[in-house]
């Protein structure tokens, strides 16, 4: 029974930190404009004519 607890709770920490380093930069959204460093709401483009993604900068 207590090799069953253990078990589990390796498998939510490991699930835990694979959460925190993989899927939250997608869930996050584009985060801040890297042209004027403005934090970004929403999918449209930035006031300053920059795209707000890290990877089209």
């Amino acid at each position: 029974m207590i090799k069953g607890v253990t078990l589990f709770l390796i498998v939510m920490v490991v699930m835990a930190i694979f959460f925190r380093h993989r899927v939250t930069d997608r869930l996050v959204g584009p985060g801040r404009c890297p042209k004027c460093g403005r934090h970004r709401i929403g999918k449209a483009p930035c006031p300053c004519g920059g795209t707000g993604r890290k990877d089209k900068a």
